[in-house]
């Protein structure tokens, strides 16, 4: 059971993200540009209210605040990776009308909105989608079944679709066997420590085991399992299953929209190989050495970010949870605009872990 005197002090994401930040060769951070857009991010952010009250706001979640609404956290962080399209994105008409999409209560979803969407399609339908020990029988949860589940409403199929059957087995499994069928036994045995939290998931899960090598170093980027903890810390509003007193220990979470979003911004600056190589729509290997820099280095421009805020407004209720869940947003909220500009498109890493 971990405790106060948890054994790990950190996840060692940010350890890596430094170790990445300074050693980067494609990738580099403008201080000056995280700390003109600390001031500017900070402002929309007071002007937005943005809290961990925001995140119930969005339609699709729960509104729920129970061990049901965990499950559906899990099951829905267990499969948030891959969303983006193989149609060309910048062809935003082509793009947006291809794409994979869920269609529910009158709306078309997609990129990580769909895979909400089309949870609460199957449970409206009383599939019991979000039980681990359902996905843990494959004679009831099957192949065939988990498929039409994730059908789409456009021509476009849901990437790495056997990749997402083999995680929800791989979890149906861990947590049937270990946690008595609920992540939130996870929480408990975690006893209100986030770091702990991380270590639970990464050590028992290895499709949350989001590391590579950079630099004759094991590096942890640990997106999956850090949203993972941040979503229930949001939903719970810091209380409950939300609770966890080093919550702060959390960074950001690197995917492709938050780089982009960084790099408009100026805070994440490339070299010219790799401007080119993202421009060209050009796939980049989860583990290639430029693909470890710039979700490194995003990870710790966003906490010079964080840092600028903090020495501006001490007071601030500011974390790089938040930072992060208001780059994803403001970055999907321009999605069309940044596909048009002349601003440099989402990197394309085709991976389980974001």
């Amino acid at each position: 059971m971990a405790g106060e005197n948890s054994e790990f002090p950190s996840t060692g994401v940010l350890e890596s993200a430094q170790y990445i930040y300074e050693n980067a060769d494609d990738v580099t951070i403008s201080g000056e540009e995280c700390k003109r857009a600390a001031m500017s991010i900070y402002s929309a952010m007071q002007r937005k209210s943005y809290s961990t009250e925001t995140w119930s706001s969005n339609v699709l979640n729960p509104k729920t605040k129970d061990a049901s609404t965990v499950d559906w956290i899990f099951l829905v962080d267990l499969l948030n990776f891959s969303f983006w399209s193989d149609v060309d994105l910048t062809d935003t008409g082509k793009s947006e009308s291809n794409r994979f999409t869920v269609n529910w209560e009158g709306k078309g979803w997609t990129g990580y909105w769909s895979l909400c969407a089309l949870v609460n399609r199957a449970l409206a339908q009383g599939i019991p989608i979000t039980t681990p020990t359902f996905w843990n029988n494959p004679r009831e949860c099957s192949d065939e079944l988990l498929t039409y589940l994730f059908r789409s409403d456009t021509s476009e199929c849901v990437p790495l679709l056997t990749d997402r059957i083999a995680c929800l087995r791989e979890a149906g499994k861990v947590l049937t066997e270990k946690f008595d069928g609920s992540f939130v036994n996870c929480i408990k045995q975690a006893d209100g420590s986030a770091v702990a939290l991380v270590h639970l998931i990464v050590e028992n899960l290895p499709c949350f085991r989001d590391e590579a090598e950079y630099k004759s170093r094991t590096v942890k980027i640990y997106k999956r399992a850090q949203i993972l903890v941040a979503d229930i810390w949001a939903c719970f509003n810091q209380q409950a299953y939300g609770y966890f007193r080093d919550i702060d220990q959390i960074s950001m979470f690197a995917d492709y929209r938050v780089p982009q979003i960084l790099h408009n911004l100026g805070c994440l600056q490339y070299s010219d190989s790799l401007i080119s190589h993202i421009r060209n729509l050009e796939a980049l290997p989860h583990g290639d050495p430029r693909e470890v820099e710039l979700r490194g280095c995003s990870i710790w421009s966003v906490e010079i970010i964080k840092s600028e805020i903090l020495k501006a407004y001490p007071d601030g209720k500011i974390n790089s949870i938040l930072l992060d869940f208001y780059l994803w947003d403001t970055a999907k909220e321009l999605q069309s605009t940044l596909a048009v500009s002349d601003s440099i498109p989402c990197h394309r890493t085709r991976s389980i872990f974001y």
